[in-house]
């Protein structure tokens, strides 16, 4: 069975968000969450939450273990883009772009030994 959670509005560019779900694309929950937790980077939050938050789900809707699920999707699109002026040179105004991201992951169900296949690569 399927299990997923989203976040959207992440204050976050989808291009520095990217990296980090490449990483854990693939492995299994308990995985990326003991990788999130060790990574030294302030971004790495929220995707650690969001994948908490689908582990939750797949915990209250059918008491599955977290051994036992894989992340089978996890997708970063672009939101909006939240643009301002900022003053230039020679008097003129430089426009900013404040890009805002939507993540959402979808974790799978998987047995035992495929779950320990999981972590290695």
């Amino acid at each position: 069975m399927q299990f997923s959670a989203k976040v959207r509005y992440l204050s976050y560019s989808p291009y520095k968000l990217r990296p980090l779900a490449d990483a854990i694309r693939g492995k299994t929950a308990r995985y990326a969450i003991q990788w999130l937790n060790t990574v030294a980077l302030k971004r790495a939050v929220p995707v650690l939450k969001l994948i908490e938050s689908a582990v939750a789900n797949a915990k209250d809707l059918q008491d599955v273990a977290m051994d036992a699920l894989r992340i089978k999707d996890l997708r970063v699109d672009q939101g909006r883009i939240q643009r301002y002026f900022k003053p230039g040179a020679m008097g003129r105004a430089n426009v900013q772009r404040k890009r805002f991201s939507h993540m959402s992951v979808v974790l799978e169900s998987v047995d035992k030994k495929e779950a320990k296949r999981g972590t290695k690569g």
